[in-house]
C-alpha cells in the first residue's frame, strides 16, 4: 500500500496554491478513505454535514433512550420502582465518569492517528452498543452497555476537532454554534421519537438508534477524508491522555485555564436543569409529563435557532468577548426566573433568556481552540468534553442535595428555587471570569 498522505482540507475560504483537488488517503484500508476528483470546496461541504449529522445522532440516539431506559431497568428488577431509581443513578454516572475518563483519550488519539479513524470506528461502536442493548439479556448486560456508549459518545470532541481543522479561525465560533444547534436537534426529536417507538416495545429505540449509528457510518466511509495531515500529528501519550494531563494542558496560559474554569461552572450550572427540573416543576407547579416535555422542547428549539442563525452573525459584529458576556447573562437571568417563578408561565417567558446560553459555549471553544496548536486540537476537544463530563458527575447530586434540602418540613430553608439561584450565581461569577480572561484574546497558533 503506498506511504503517500494527502493533504487535509484546507481551511474554508483559503486559498492553496499547490493543490486544486482533494489528494485523500490510501491508508486505513480497511476504512476506505474516498478518491473524489470534485472541488476542495464540494468534498468540504458534505464532509461537514456529516459532522453535523454524526453529533445530531449521537444526542439524538441519547435521546431516544431516556424514556424507556427506566422502563427497561425496572422489568430486570422485577418492578421495584426505589431500586430502579437507584440504578439508574448508577448509570448516569457512570455514563458521565466514561465520557470524563476517555474525552482526553480519543481526543489524544485523533491527534495521532487523525480525525477519520476515530469519528467513523465511534459511529460503528456505537452501533453496535446500542445493539447490545436492545438484547440484553440481564442488566449487567445492558449496565455493560451503557459503559460502551459513554465511550464512544466520548467522540463528540474529535469531531468537534475536525471542525476546528477545516474552519477559519474568524468563523470557527460560527461553526461550533452551527454543532450546539446539533445538539439542540437530537434534545428536541430524540425523547419525543423514543417515547413514540417505546410505546410499542421499550428495546425498539435502541435498534432504531442503532441503525441510525451504523448507516451514518457507512456513510461517512465515503464523504469524510482526513482533516490531519501527518505533518501536523504528535505522538500519543497517556501523560497527556487523561484528566490530569488535560489539566496541565489548560493550566498552560492563564486565559486557557480561566475558560476552562467558566466553563465547567456554566456546565455545572446546566446540570440544575438536567437533573432538578421535572421534580421542580411538579412541585411547584403540577405540571404534567406533557407540560414537561413541551417546555423542554421549547429549550431545544431555542438552542437550534441561536446556534444556527443568532452565534454567526452576532459574533461577527460583537467578538466573542461581548458574546460570551451575553450570553451567561442571558442565562443567569433565566435561571433567576425559573427560581423567582410563582406560576409556571413565567418558566416558560425565562427560556429565551436561558437559552442564550448558546452563545456562550461556542464562542469560549472559538478563544481556546485559537490559542491551541493544530496538532493539540484533539486534545482540547477532549478536554473540553471531559470538563462537560466532571460536570455531569459532580452536578446531579449537588443539585438534587440542593432542592432536597430547600423543600418539605425538614427542609434547612424553604426555598425551592434554591437550585436555580445557585446555577445563576455560577454565572455571575462566570461572567467576571471570562472578563478576566478575555482582556486579551488568545494569540492565533494555527
Amino acid at each position: 500500500m503506498p506511504d503517500n498522505e494527502s493533504e487535509p482540507l484546507p481551511l474554508a475560504d483559503e486559498p492553496n496554491p499547490q493543490l486544486t483537488q482533494p489528494e485523500l488517503l490510501e491508508s486505513s484500508a480497511t476504512l476506505g478513505e474516498p478518491q473524489p476528483d470534485a472541488p476542495i470546496a464540494a468534498t468540504r461541504a458534505p464532509a461537514a454535514t456529516f459532522i453535523f449529522f454524526t453529533i445530531m445522532l449521537d444526542m439524538l440516539a441519547l435521546g431516544m433512550i431516556s424514556p424507556v431506559l427506566p422502563r427497561l431497568i425496572e422489568s430486570f428488577l422485577h418492578g421495584e420502582t426505589s431500586s430502579a431509581a437507584r440504578m439508574l443513578g448508577l448509570f448516569g454516572t457512570t455514563f458521565a465518569a466514561m465520557q470524563f475518563f476517555f474525552s482526553p483519550v480519543l481526543g489524544s488519539l485523533s491527534d495521532r492517528f487523525g480525525r477519520r479513524p476515530i469519528v467513523l470506528l465511534s459511529n460503528f461502536g456505537l452501533g453496535l452498543d446500542y445493539l447490545l442493548m436492545a438484547w440484553a439479556p440481564a442488566l449487567p448486560w445492558l449496565f455493560l452497555g451503557r459503559i460502551i456508549s459513554g465511550l464512544t459518545s466520548s467522540s463528540i470532541p474529535t469531531a468537534q476537532a475536525y471542525m476546528a481543522d477545516v474552519t477559519p479561525i474568524e468563523k470557527r465560533a460560527a461553526a461550533f454554534g452551527m454543532l450546539n444547534a446539533a445538539f439542540g436537534v437530537g434534545f428536541v426529536l430524540g425523547p419525543a421519537l423514543g417515547g413514540y417507538l417505546g410505546g410499542f416495545n421499550p428495546r425498539l429505540p435502541f435498534l432504531v438508534a442503532s441503525c441510525l449509528s451504523l448507516l451514518n457510518g457507512c456513510y461517512g466511509i465515503f464523504v469524510l477524508p482526513e482533516s490531519l495531515s501527518r505533518e501536523h500529528r504528535s505522538p500519543f501519550s497517556w501523560r497527556r491522555a487523561n484528566p490530569i494531563g488535560s489539566v496541565a494542558m489548560l493550566s498552560r496560559s492563564k486565559a486557557l485555564m480561566l475558560l476552562s474554569v467558566l466553563l465547567l461552572l456554566g456546565y455545572t450550572a446546566q446540570q440544575s436543569l438536567l437533573n432538578v427540573y421535572v421534580l421542580y416543576t411538579d412541585y411547584r407547579y403540577h405540571w404534567s409529563p406533557q407540560t414537561v416535555g413541551l417546555s423542554l422542547g421549547l429549550v431545544g428549539i431555542f438552542t437550534i435557532i441561536y446556534g444556527a442563525f443568532v452565534v454567526r452573525p452576532a459574533t461577527k459584529k460583537f467578538g466573542e468577548r461581548v458574546c460570551i458576556v451575553i450570553g451567561l447573562t442571558g442565562g443567569a437571568i433565566g435561571y433567576t426566573m425559573f427560581g423567582l417563578a410563582r406560576t409556571g408561565t413565567l418558566i416558560w417567558l425565562a427560556i429565551p433568556f436561558l437559552n442564550l446560553n448558546s452563545l456562550t459555549w461556542p464562542n469560549a471553544q472559538s478563544l481556546m481552540s485559537r490559542g491551541t496548536a493544530r496538532n493539540e486540537q484533539g486534545q482540547l476537544q477532549g478536554a473540553i468534553q471531559g470538563i462537560r463530563g466532571f460536570a455531569g458527575i459532580v452536578g446531579p447530586g449537588l443539585f438534587t442535595l440542593i432542592f432536597a434540602q430547600s423543600i418539605g418540613p425538614h427542609a434547612l430553608i424553604q426555598l425551592p428555587g434554591l437550585p436555580f439561584f445557585t446555577a445563576a450565581a455560577m454565572l455571575l461569577i462566570a461572567i467576571q471570569i471570562g472578563l478576566y480572561a478575555t482582556r486579551k484574546p488568545p494569540a492565533a497558533t494555527v
